[in-house]
């Protein structure tokens, strides 16, 4: 169903990780194209023409219609699938966490793992930040590790899209001077999302083999 569906990705990116790990798991094929953050490819007008609004992940579909949103695309390419919960109450529960992905883990590991990790040159000028995105995130990853200590996954103790979203930044914690060590629960939780079937990791799930803007329109 989703052959002809084009996913416009960035490399090395927690939001841009989870809809491949949908693809992933379900077997879904998809043309992807890879655009370079970095290099300020997504404000070019060649990407702009595709999506206004100059973000990473994004889906076009064979009949035009777009889809932006690293959640709302999991979602999408994960629907009459497993991975979305069985009943009312449970998806109900996936949406829940899967906004407490994107306005307590993702908004705070998100740019301290940016500005240490991947752009170091930007530590200095983010000085004051760093400490307030480390303090937020590591409240959050609280919460998560409560929530997992009483659960072997994020909603009614199945793998799903909640788990997929929950892990796209929460496991590169790390990289942005988060103590992963300290949460016993949310480690385990890891090791039980990296054993799922036909798992890859970011590397290989982003690997932007035709990295560049130049095949946006191939």
């Amino acid at each position: 169903m989703h052959d002809a569906a084009t996913l416009y990705l960035t490399q090395g990116s927690g939001n841009n990780v989870k809809p491949m790990m949908v693809c992933q798991h379900l077997g879904i094929e998809c043309n992807r194209k890879y655009i370079n953050v970095l290099a300020g490819e997504t404000k070019q007008p060649e990407f702009l023409s595709i999506n206004p609004l100059g973000v990473v992940p994004f889906l076009v579909l064979a009949d035009g219609q777009r889809l932006g949103e690293s959640n709302a695309i999991a979602w999408y390419l994960a629907e009459n699938s497993p991975l979305i919960p069985k009943t009312a109450i449970g998806r109900a529960q996936a949406i829940r966490w899967m906004n407490f992905e994107q306005t307590s883990l993702e908004p705070n590991i998100s740019p301290v793992r940016f500005v240490t990790f991947i752009a170091p040159e930007l530590a200095t000028d983010n000085h004051d930040m760093i400490p307030v995105w480390q303090d937020r995130g590591t409240k959050g990853l609280q919460i998560l590790n409560d929530h997992l200590q009483a659960h072997n996954f994020m909603v009614e103790e199945t793998y799903s899209v909640a788990d997929i979203a929950v892990y796209g930044y929460t496991h590169l914690a790390r990289e942005g001077g988060f103590d992963l060590d300290s949460f016993n629960a949310i480690t385990d939780w890891i090791d039980r999302v990296e054993s799922q079937p036909g798992y890859a990791p970011i590397s290989e799930l982003l690997n932007g083999a035709d990295y560049t803007i130049d095949n946006l329109a191939a």
